[in-house]
Formats: structure tokens, C-alpha cells, sequence
């Protein structure tokens, strides 16, 4: 579907206003390699701009989500080289600009919902993309975890900055400096995860979906408040609440919506 993005890597399908975002080298646990850096960055990028895109489902294929990185990548290491020296991408317009960090972060950049269904592995640069999700709805028994120490490393796409806004800085400490796994179960008690399901491709498509059905503008602007909530002092985030409640109300979405439920029918919006 889009430049970039090898199907042996990942796939992306679009219904319904919900991009289907598949990691695709099942036999190898959705392990990171250069073309896999590089689709995951391509397809993000590509659905940034992509119209009558509204929510956003990333997953893996087979039984786990993405078991970090590929071994070869731990071998090339020895000699210091770096897997990112061999991926060419055009030029970050964000904060993230090493490979690994674009990897995960531009998933974060994408206007609509990202929702990451996570089952089995997600171990690693795995967990970090998993970050770059708005919600991550998890198996019970998933085993997630920071394990970098482990091979002398340190979560470097962007994991270190990320993760403790989730779980804390001391949570965070917890996990980085011992490299430990948790589970699903865990990860939602400590805010790493959103909520557990025994199906979460099939929970994340129907929450997809059920954003789909609200007006796209008033959900890319609540995303938007949502992200920069303890980012910026209070002044300059009430200012940008009053922003994008001013450009909501009386326009033809918000004016849709309201009249679709008098009506008592589905709404028919108009996507940006």
C-alpha cells in the first residue's frame, strides 16, 4: 500500500475507517531487522496522511508481537556496528531521529488512535513500539519486559523517556535495570498496559471500530490535548482546550453528531 514497506514485514489493510497494522515475520517473532525498521516507519508515515483513516490497530502475526531485536543484530554488535546504519529513511520531522526511536515514536505522530493488541512476546525494541500506541490491550499471560541490560544495553528507542510516564520513574528504573519479564496482568496494574483481554487483536478492532463511528475531528483533537497533558504548563494546555472547543462547536461533524442522535441513526461525518 505504501513506498517503503515490505509485506514480508509488515502489512496494512484499511476497512471501515481502521488501518489493520500487521507485523509479518511470524517465524522469526515479529523480530526487528532493517526491513522491518523500515516498514514500521514507512507505514506510519504513510498513514499520517492517508484519508478516511480514523483508528489505527497495530499487532503481530502468530503468537507473539515482536520479540525485539534479531539476533544477528546482537552479533554485529561485537564489532560496533549498529543496525540503524543500515536502514536509509528520508528525514525525521519529529523529535525522534535515530531508526529505533522512529520505529516507535511515529507511531505516536499518527493523528488518529493507535491501539497495539498485544499477545505472547513483546520483549525489548518490541515493548518500545508497543509505546508508541495511544492504548495497549494485552493477553493476560504476555510477557513483556525492558531486557536491554541484559546484552549491555539501554532502551534507546524511546523507551527511557516514554516509559516513565506511564509506570513512574521508579517502576521504570524497576524494569530497565533488572531486564525482569512481566505479565499482561502486571503490565495493567502498573499502567504499562491498558487492559487485558484473552483476545486483544479482537478487543483493539472493536474498540477501533467504535471509534470509527465518532465524529474524526473531535478524536484527532482529543488525542492531541491527551499528548500534550503533562507536557506543557497548564496556561498554554487550557489555552489549547478552548482552541479546539471553539473550532468544534457549530461545525458540520459536531452539528452531525448532534442531530444523528435526536434522530436517533448512525452519523455520517466527513473525514479531514
Amino acid at each position: 500500500m505504501f513506498d517503503g514497506v515490505d509485506p514480508d514485514r509488515v502489512t496494512v489493510a484499511v476497512s471501515g475507517g481502521v488501518a489493520d497494522v500487521r507485523l509479518a515475520r511470524p517465524d522469526k517473532r515479529n523480530a526487528l531487522d532493517p526491513a522491518m525498521f523500515s516498514s514500521l516507519v514507512h507505514a506510519a508515515e504513510g498513514l499520517r496522511t492517508l484519508s478516511g483513516v480514523r483508528a489505527v490497530v497495530l499487532s503481530g502475526d502468530g503468537p507473539d508481537f515482536c520479540a525485539g531485536l534479531d539476533f544477528t543484530a546482537f552479533a554485529a554488535m561485537r564489532s560496533g556496528e549498529r543496525m540503524s546504519s543500515q536502514v536509509s529513511l528520508p528525514p525525521a520531522d519529529g523529535p525522534a531521529k535515530a531508526t529505533g526511536q522512529r520505529a516507535a515514536f511515529t507511531w505516536a505522530q499518527v493523528p488518529v488512535p493507535v491501539i497495539a493488541a498485544i499477545r505472547g512476546n513483546a520483549l525489548g525494541g518490541g515493548l518500545q513500539i508497543a509505546l508508541g500506541a495511544d492504548i495497549r490491550i494485552v493477553a493476560p499471560d504476555a510477557s513483556m519486559g525492558v531486557l536491554e541490560v541484559r546484552w549491555g544495553l539501554i532502551p534507546d528507542m524511546t523507551g527511557s523517556q516514554l516509559l516513565p510516564e506511564l509506570v513512574g520513574r521508579d517502576v521504570a528504573k524497576d524494569l530497565a535495570l533488572t531486564g525482569r519479564r512481566i505479565s499482561g496482568e502486571e503490565a495493567v496494574r502498573i499502567g504499562l498496559a491498558t487492559r487485558t483481554a484473552e483476545d486483544p487483536l479482537a478487543a483493539a478492532l472493536e474498540m477501533a471500530r467504535e471509534i470509527a463511528g465518532h465524529n474524526p475531528f473531535a478524536v484527532r483533537a482529543a488525542k492531541r490535548l491527551l499528548d500534550g497533558a503533562g507536557r506543557q504548563d497548564l496556561e498554554t494546555g487550557f489555552a489549547a482546550e478552548q482552541d479546539e472547543i471553539g473550532a468544534l462547536i457549530g461545525s458540520p461533524n459536531q452539528v452531525e453528531a448532534v442531530t444523528a442522535r435526536f434522530e436517533k441513526r448512525d452519523p455520517v461525518f466527513v473525514d479531514p
